[in-house]
């Protein structure tokens, strides 16, 4: 035991440092659980750099100029690069020229629209709303596009202009956009894949948190043996960074045959993982297989790690990690141990031969994209609701005479995104990232007013934004923040800036939470029904294995008792959920839940055991 114990030390020793920000991943397992998205893996340093060229051209023009009304270029500029999601390089145009023409006709329509006064504002700002909503619900899957095209529209409603003024503007956007559009698609090309790479990545980090937290355990007991605030951690955090490698793989042709295979890789790991972490919590198989078995599982995972990043030597790697594991299972006895090796030595050949078609190694079907008519209704009920927060928005903004009223409209379109959980979420994180980055940018503007300094700092800050779009809303709100106040405060100098931002997004992040809770609130299925849920959809995955049906059907029942599974975990701390940790479950849902999690654990133990009966005979 002593000798187990000094190997599984220097394997954390060895394990620990060869991932960074491990304490970072720690944060957002915990964030996660309460709709605040932490994802550091995300963050893309060479978009922020082209973002920060894009911005910058327009900026030094303006300034150089003297021409605030340029302004414009540089926010479209700006908004062109965030528009810009993942995808392969002709889904990219066809989004981002789709934005820059869309944008080009609402920052004339609002701007034009707006100039009979402010109750011409009233019909024509929340009318663009639910136009450009719908335009991005027809032309893409992506909601972005809609979001961004309503924030022109409402930006340009708070530049009012008669028409040659407002002529202007539009064609100033037009400059602005093509700019960064060509710096796109021409100058600058990114690599589409850059984005697989990194949710691949971020899946296997993940994987491998989860076993090396398993090879540290020894014959200590597992914390989930009992309830905890953060029950099943890992187990949510690998399954909601599979979600979403699969959905920046859906925007992929199907030749990008290596993450499609990572992709079932990790849903191979992930289902042993899972058996494994259940004979930690009940104590399944000898204390020293349980550990070797997780310490294979994380020695492995830094194997896949550098496989991914597409070395030379990629497959001798991964045939090593195949004789290791052979090695390994040489010495174990318990039939779910071997299984969980077994299946480990299966995800490794998946990465190792993209032709193999085995059945044994199939992944369940990729979820269905929602259709047109989906799409569009969907569309619709978030165009009405935009559109009815921002005539509220507006009416406040006249009563109490605001001087920026279109960056409230703006808080509330990128807030009022979803249900009620993900506007809560959302809008909490940007009033906290206003404020931060209000006060931040006062104190900037208070020590310079230097038109060179601050021209830096902004592009500066273009950058740091693009660069953290995905990471976090928090953070990133609170950049973006302080690039709006200082941009405006150079284009615009007025006092008061900062002020009126932290105001008009606190107003803007409220009006949005209103929105949802008043117009078709949706707070999701009850906790009981989804726990009841989760029980059925794990106990139809052990009876698919108990039966022993074929592996497809198999695998597919186990990716849909997960997703129940983490409907439920998430929605014990939802806002729906706070009385029920004030107020407790009741007896019944207890019993329900824990049986639920351990039908999780039993189904994921008995597909492997029955894995490894299979390979003996």
């Amino acid at each position: 035991m002593a000798d187990a114990e000094q190997q599984r030390r220097r394997a954390n020793i060895r394990f620990k440092g060869r991932w960074a920000l491990p304490h970072l991943r720690r944060a957002a397992r915990r964030l996660e659980l309460r709709a605040v998205g932490l994802l550091p893996e995300q963050f893309s340093g060479e978009e922020g750099a082209r973002a920060a060229l894009a911005v910058g051209a327009p900026l030094i023009i303006a300034l150089t100029t003297g021409q605030p009304a340029l302004g414009w270029a540089v926010f479209a500029a700006f908004w062109t690069c965030l528009c810009d999601g993942p995808g392969p390089h002709a889904m990219r145009r066809r989004t981002l020229g789709l934005f820059v023409l869309i944008g080009t006709v609402l920052a004339f329509a609002g701007s034009w629209g707006a100039s009979a006064g402010m109750e011409a504002a009233l019909a024509v700002g929340p009318a663009l709303v639910f136009v450009a909503i719908l335009a991005g619900a027809a032309f893409s899957l992506d909601s972005l596009l809609g979001t961004l095209l309503a924030v022109v529209a409402v930006v340009a409603v708070g530049f009012p202009h008669p028409t040659p003024a407002a002529a202007a503007q539009s064609l100033t956007f037009l400059a602005g956009g093509s700019w960064a559009f060509l710096l796109i698609n021409l100058v600058w090309r990114i690599d589409p894949r850059a984005s697989l790479d990194r949710n691949a990545g971020a899946v296997i980090a993940r994987l491998f948190d989860m076993a090396a937290d398993l090879a540290s355990i020894g014959d200590r007991g597992h914390r989930d043996a009992q309830w905890h605030s953060e029950h099943a951690e890992h187990r949510r955090a690998v399954r909601m960074s599979m979600e979403r490698l699969r959905t920046v793989l859906a925007r992929h042709p199907a030749d990008a045959r290596r993450y499609h295979n990572a992709l079932r890789a990790t849903e191979i790991i992930f289902g042993a993982l899972v058996a494994l972490d259940h004979a930690y919590i009940h104590r399944l198989g000898p204390t020293i297989e349980r550990a070797a078995t997780a310490r294979a599982f994380a020695t492995a995972l830094l194997g896949v790690r550098l496989s991914l990043r597409g070395d030379v030597s990629q497959k001798d790697l991964l045939r090593r990690g195949i004789e290791r594991l052979d090695r390994t299972a040489e010495h174990l006895t318990d039939d779910l141990m071997i299984g969980c090796v077994l299946a480990l030595k299966n995800a490794l050949r998946v990465l190792e031969n993209p032709e193999q078609s085995n059945e044994a190694l199939a992944a369940p079907p990729h979820q269905i994209a929602p259709n047109w008519k989906d799409r569009m209704r969907g569309a619709l009920r978030l165009g009405l609701r935009q559109a009815a927060g921002v005539i509220g928005v507006y009416y406040i903004a006249i009563i109490f005479q605001l001087g920026y009223p279109y960056w409230a409209t703006m808080a509330l379109i990128v807030c009022l995104q979803g249900g009620a959980r993900v506007t809560w979420a959302r809008s909490l994180e940007r009033i906290f990232g206003s404020l931060l980055g209000g006060f931040l940018a006062l104190a900037l503007l208070s020590v310079t007013q230097h038109p060179v300094i601050l021209c830096v700092l902004a592009i500066l800050l273009a950058s740091v934004t693009i660069s953290l779009r995905v990471v976090n809303y928090s953070i990133f709100v609170v950049v973006l923040t302080m690039l709006f106040i200082i941009v405006t405060d150079m284009m615009h100098p007025g006092s008061g800036v900062a002020a009126a931002r932290v105001v008009d997004n606190l107003l803007g992040s409220i009006a949005a939470l209103l929105a949802v809770l008043v117009l078709w609130p949706d707070f999701g299925p009850p906790l009981h029904t989804l726990i009841v849920k989760g029980q059925e959809a794990n106990r139809s995955y052990l009876e698919s294995v108990t039966a022993g049906r074929p592996v497809l059907d198999v695998r597919t029942a186990q990716r849909a008792a997960g997703l129940a599974s983490i409907d439920v975990e998430v929605a014990l701390h939802d806002l729906s959920g706070l009385r029920y940790r004030r107020n407790r479950l009741n007896e019944n849902d207890q019993s329900a839940l824990r049986e639920m999690r351990n039908l999780a654990g039993e189904a994921a133990a008995a597909w492997h055991r029955r894995l490894a009966k299979d390979h003996v005979t």
